[in-house]
């Protein structure tokens, strides 16, 4: 009898991607971020720290979230931290984050699938809130300003 191989994870709602971080986020007493990156089927192929801070915060830069999605040419990818405080509440910051991570991973063609903030074994979805807007449509009027208008004849 062959050997079945182990299919890879689907990432397909915000409790997969709960089940594939919760063991790294939901005891951690330092603020950490992580990324889950998926092929293009949303299975599961690698997941990585981006960085850890404090305990009130962590610095998050999104040229190395896309560079490594990038790098494993990853189709889609899901975003996730913790707040040690116990606070599932996004911060501005969590929600502004958020927004320009969805409007990179357009200009990129990697879907950002949810947002996770984890604390003490539960967690918050920006996906399940209907949160992840891109940045221009948070900003409504002001990204119109920025179309190009044939001129006036």
């Amino acid at each position: 009898m062959a050997a079945q191989s182990r299919e890879k994870p689907h990432l397909r709602c915000s409790q997969d991607v709960f089940r594939h971080i919760r063991d790294v986020l939901s005891d951690c007493p330092r603020e950490e971020f992580w990324v889950l990156f998926a092929n293009r089927a949303n299975r599961l192929v690698h997941r990585e720290r981006i960085s850890m801070g404090g305990v009130s915060g962590t610095v998050v830069d999104l040229k190395l979230v896309f560079k490594a999605a990038v790098e494993r040419l990853a189709c889609s990818i899901a975003l996730c931290h913790n707040h040690p405080s116990g606070n599932l509440r996004p911060s501005p910051s969590d929600r502004h984050l958020t927004r320009k991570a969805v409007e990179a991973g357009r200009v990129l063609d990697v879907a950002v699938l949810d947002h996770l903030i984890v604390a003490d074994g539960r967690y918050f979805s920006f996906a399940d809130e209907g949160l992840m807007q891109p940045l221009s449509a948070a900003l409504g009027h002001a990204a119109e300003a920025h179309r190009l208008r044939a001129p006036p004849e």
